[in-house]
């Protein structure tokens, strides 16, 4: 089976503005993206480019709050729930717009005015409180651990700790969306995770370690990854969250052996 690959579009083409990546995305043969963020270039700008270009997005983000005051996502911050309604609101109604069937719920960083066990009961209420209505949009949510080293203040860091929210919250669209870069960062033994804990994982996302380029260029065993999800029958999207070393072109070099057809 062909594994299914996603240009992620605030990753690659670093050298044009972001809505002119959707073209070049499509010229080097893709037919789904992902990105952070469709809000400040316009969701109809964005949508406009995905249908000129006969593209589909996978997957973006709720907005991330503050950046400027060193926020990276609401979803555990019980002093913004207001914010997250919002956001998830506004997410929700976005992805409807760009047929998106899946948005990242950022969980945050550590906020100092809250033990960490207060800020993963907010999280798990807001995961209650926005998933229905996602639900009714037919879009899944999910949540992603990221490494300490590159977000030291991250509030969810390990792949367990948010296995443990997904099944707390324990609703049938919050699910978990792993990132290979940020597992093998933090903690390793990739594919008997992903083997483990398949049924909880509807997205996944790659680079290589160390640089978060292109597979091939460290130390990950990307083969021996894609053949197990060949094997589990893995039929989701594989984001290509990765910083290309060298043209982003070029670097797709390897792409061809796993998916013909990306």
């Amino acid at each position: 089976m062909a594994l299914n690959f996603a240009a992620n579009l605030s990753m690659f083409y670093p050298d044009v503005a972001f809505l002119d990546r959707f073209a070049r995305a499509a010229r080097a043969g893709f037919t789904a993206v992902e990105f952070l963020f469709p809000y400040d270039a316009g969701v109809e700008e964005v949508k406009s480019r995905l249908e000129d270009h006969g593209l589909k997005v996978v997957l973006f983000n709720f907005h991330p709050g503050e950046i400027d005051k060193g926020e990276w996502g609401t979803l555990s911050h019980p002093g913004k729930r207001d914010y997250f309604k919002w956001s998830s609101t506004s997410a929700i109604e976005a992805a409807q717009s760009l047929r998106c069937p899946r948005l990242h719920a950022m969980f945050g960083q550590r906020v100092e005015d809250y033990a960490l066990e207060a800020q993963i009961e907010c999280a798990c209420e807001n995961l209650a409180w926005a998933a229905p209505q996602a639900a009714q949009a037919g879009i899944t949510l999910l949540i992603e651990a990221l490494n300490p080293t590159d977000f030291p203040r991250y509030a969810l860091s390990r792949t367990a700790m948010a296995l443990e929210v997904i099944r707390h919250v324990n609703i049938p669209n919050v699910k978990l969306q792993y990132d290979v870069y940020h597992a093998q960062m933090t903690e390793g033994n990739l594919i008997h995770t992903i083997t483990s804990n398949f049924s909880d994982i509807r997205h996944i996302q790659i680079a290589d370690v160390p640089g978060r380029h292109q597979p091939g260029t460290g130390e990950i065993n990307y083969p021996a990854v894609f053949g197990a999800l060949k094997g589990l029958g893995y039929d989701g999207f594989i984001g290509l969250e990765y910083r290309p070393l060298g043209d982003t072109d070029a670097s797709l070099s390897w792409l061809a052996k796993y998916s013909p057809k990306t």
